[in-house]
């Protein structure tokens, strides 16, 4: 699955043409879960509560972008790298 982002040891994934609602998977150790691009919703799993602030807070800062790679992975393309949280 291609790395599109990793901060703060928490790697952000995505699937090339994978399943709606549009999302990204976020890894944290043995914590992963499936996040909803739209709304932040956590679809499956769990990460801890302070590493899920950081992807939520992530996520809303780069929606744009994330969406730009679901639909590059809808075409099977190449996904574009995220600048990581700070």
């Amino acid at each position: 699955m291609p790395e599109i982002c990793l901060f703060f040891g928490i790697r952000i994934t995505m699937y090339w043409n994978d399943h709606m609602p549009p999302h990204f998977h976020a890894e944290y150790g043995e914590y992963k879960a499936l996040v909803s691009i739209r709304d932040g919703a956590v679809i499956k799993g769990s990460l801890p509560n302070r590493q899920l602030r950081y992807v939520l807070a992530w996520a809303v800062m780069h929606e744009d972008e994330l969406m730009q790679n679901w639909e590059l992975g809808k075409d099977k393309k190449a996904f574009i790298q995220i600048a990581p949280l700070r």
